[in-house]
This record gives C-alpha cells, sequence and structure tokens, in this order.
C-alpha cells in the first residue's frame, strides 16, 4: 500500500519574521509596535501566527520582558537574513546611506549631551534615514534592556543575555566659582573639604556604586544642594551653593568655575556600552557604536577636562 505524501508546511511569512526580530531587539510588545507603526494586538497575533507556523514558542516571558527562545534564536537570524535583503533592494538617490530605522539609546544627561548628542548627530548625518532616541538617565545597567536597543552606563557591571564593552574614560573632579572660595576659604586639603556643603547626586537616590564610591570618599559631612540631574549641580555649583563635584568634561570648560584641590581629589571613571547580543547585529546599532566610538577617540581631551 502506498505511503500518504507529507502534507505541506506552512510557509513562514517574512512579515512574522520582521516582527519577531523588533520583539526580539527592544524586548516588548508595546515597543516593538511603536518602532514598527503597529498595534500590540497586531504585535502579538503576529508572534502567535510565527509560532504556529514554527511548531513551538519564540518568545518567553521574565519579570523584566520577553526573552528569545532557542527557537526563537534561530528564527531571529532567519529574520536578520530577511531585513537585509529587504534593505539591499531600497533604492538609494546619490550614494545616500541605506541604513534605516529605529536605534533607541539611554545613556547619562551630562554624557547624553556633551559626547552621546553632537557624536549621535554626526551619525545620523551620514545616514539620513536612520532615526535615533536618546532616553536620558543615572542608573544602573537594566537587567533584560527592554525599550532600548544601547545602553551607556557608568562602571562596568554584571549583565545578563548582553554584552558590555568600556567605551571611555572620564574624569571627575571638584570645582567652585571664585566668588564662593573668597567667601568660604578655599580649601589647602582634603581634610578641610569638611567645612564646606557638597555639591552631588542625592545620597539616598543613587543606584551607581562608582558614583557613591566617590562620595563616602569625600571628608565632607554636608550636602547643599542635591539633585538626580547632573545640570542641576552644575548650575548650583556656578551658583555659589558649595564645592561640586563634576565630571571635568561639564565644568573645564565654564570659565567661572575654577578647580579645587585638583592634585588631591579626583577620580577617574569609566562609561560602558551594553546591549543584546541580537541589537548588535543590526547594521543601524553597529553604525551608532562606530559612531560613538569614533567621537570619544576625538574627543579624549575633553572627556578627562584638559583646558
Amino acid at each position: 500500500m502506498p505511503m500518504s505524501p507529507p502534507s505541506p508546511r506552512r510557509r513562514i511569512s517574512a512579515d512574522n519574521l520582521l516582527v519577531l526580530l523588533a520583539v526580539g531587539r527592544l524586548g516588548r510588545f508595546t515597543s516593538a509596535a511603536e518602532s514598527l507603526e503597529l498595534n500590540h494586538t497586531t504585535v502579538s497575533r503576529r508572534i502567535a501566527e510565527l509560532e504556529a507556523t514554527l511548531g513551538g514558542p519564540v518568545l518567553t516571558r521574565t519579570s523584566g520582558g520577553l526573552e528569545l527562545t532557542e527557537l526563537g534564536q534561530e528564527a531571529l537570524a532567519a529574520a536578520e537574513q530577511v531585513e537585509g535583503a529587504v534593505s539591499d533592494l531600497r533604492p538609494r538617490r546619490d550614494g545616500t546611506s541605506r541604513l534605516q530605522g529605529l536605534v533607541r539609546v539611554s545613556t547619562s544627561d551630562g554624557f547624553g549631551a556633551h559626547v552621546a548628542g553632537p557624536a549621535l548627530a554626526r551619525v545620523q548625518r551620514r545616514h539620513p534615514r536612520l532615526s535615533i532616541e536618546i532616553v536620558t538617565a543615572t542608573r544602573r545597567a537594566s537587567q533584560y534592556r527592554s525599550g532600548v536597543d544601547l545602553e551607556i552606563i557608568v562602571g562596568e557591571q554584571q549583565v545578563y543575555r548582553a554584552e558590555s564593552s568600556k567605551l571611555t574614560d572620564y574624569t571627575l573632579a571638584l570645582y567652585a566659582t571664585r566668588e564662593y572660595l573668597e567667601s568660604a576659604g578655599t580649601p589647602a586639603t582634603a581634610a578641610e573639604l569638611a567645612d564646606h556643603p557638597l555639591v552631588y547626586y542625592i545620597e539616598s537616590m543613587l543606584q551607581v556604586d562608582d558614583l557613591d564610591a566617590i562620595r563616602r570618599g569625600i571628608s565632607s559631612r554636608r550636602d547643599s544642594l542635591t539633585s538626580t540631574n547632573v545640570f542641576v549641580q552644575l548650575e548650583a555649583t556656578r551658583a555659589g551653593a558649595g564645592i561640586g563635584l563634576l565630571p571635568r568634561f561639564m565644568a573645564s570648560p565654564c570659565t567661572d568655575l575654577v578647580p579645587v584641590l585638583p592634585d588631591d581629589v579626583s577620580s577617574t571613571l569609566s562609561f560602558w556600552l551594553v546591549a543584546r547580543r541580537e541589537s548588535l547585529r543590526r547594521p543601524a546599532v553597529a553604525a551608532v557604536v562606530s559612531g560613538l566610538r569614533e567621537y570619544v577617540a576625538d574627543h579624549q581631551r575633553l572627556l578627562v577636562g584638559e583646558r
């Protein structure tokens, strides 16, 4: 008796693969829906269709967002090939870059304004169809990086299902106005800082261990005006609120500020890049990383605060 022919396999939708690509990179249906200009229900339905076609789950839900299963990782690799093929088909006028899409970067407010902003503006000029969003927050690395493609954080940290690499060093130092020092006196030793108010982060709300360790190492026993925003710290110092512990790349260009104990009190920290492995494979994210590295290499003197 002849064997029955195998049932035809359902075709995999390229559109569904591209939806998985967005979800895998951003970690949430809502974030993927926003980037694709779809609604949440459509994204959920597309993923369900893909799982039915492949015969298993491609995503698993965690406390911090959605993660790819082993099957999902395999499907993502195919989705990246689809994305590349589609990009190659798009016309390119006058040598304009084919790179397009959205890249969302999370970084601290000071670094975002002074380094990431100009660096990524240069990237966007090179790739006019690329959209870049900069979200500012001074915090530890996220465990699941939902909603962002790339994080720039202070200090090396343990990360989950991601890759981290050092971007650049930078220096924190003490600054004050000449008027403040004339009125309150200029400390001659680190011990004399105890007589001066310190302008810095709010200690109880500081999430970054490296920044917290520096505060504990300064002998000042009283804070004056503190803030979670480094721009508030900078302007409070310039207004004479006390001695500010500030990034040199922000304070050094301010001609109304002078260094305090520059040879005795300073600390070199580092910014690190953190991203999901699947995000780093995106040409658009790779272009952003390359642009950041190029910019910090060109501006090392700014980052360490040399005048």
